[in-house]
């Protein structure tokens, strides 16, 4: 897909592409995540012609890691081809499908990475939920022991429970 844009200072219409879209750095904290883009790493092609991404205004894309939504989507990035510098809004990037599936791509590893987290969490929970059960269950089997007079069952369980 390719996008219409009107440049910033001429008023022409231009034609966008993305041609390469690939991280310089990606890191990330507890709330978001950060692609930073370089030359070489990022082209475009607007009408045509390859313009490489130079970093003397955005340089980064921020990432939400709960809604996996872009948060800057006020910056522009400054592409050149020889003497021309063309600025092109995040907005207008986002709009891009190209874009969208090469950003996903780069950050997807790390919305992954946190899944696995939550999900071993929840895994580790449900195994100290069924460890409880199994103890109050046997607390229950002793007190019925007890009662029923049930000597041999009883040790049986007391050993069970300090060995679980």
């Amino acid at each position: 897909m390719r996008l219409l844009i009107k440049s910033d200072t001429t008023g022409v219409i231009k034609m966008l592409t993305i041609k390469n879209l690939k991280p310089y750095r990606v890191t990330c904290d507890e709330k978001f995540i950060y692609v930073t883009l370089a030359y070489r790493y990022f082209d475009v092609l607007i009408n045509n012609e390859v313009y490489q991404f130079i970093p003397i205004e955005a340089k980064d894309v921020q990432l939400d890691r709960y809604t996996r939504r872009i948060v800057n989507t006020d910056v522009r990035f400054a592409f050149q081809k020889e003497n021309k510098i063309v600025y092109v809004q995040m907005v207008d990037l986002m709009i891009l499908p190209q874009f969208l599936h090469g950003l996903n791509r780069i950050v997807d590893l790390y919305f992954e990475q946190k899944m696995t987290k939550k999900q071993n969490n929840k895994v580790d929970n449900i195994d100290l939920i069924i460890y409880e059960l199994e103890r109050e269950n046997i607390k229950r089997l002793i007190d019925r022991a007890l009662d029923e007079k049930n000597e041999e069952e009883f040790k049986k369980l007391v050993n069970k429970l300090y060995g679980h």
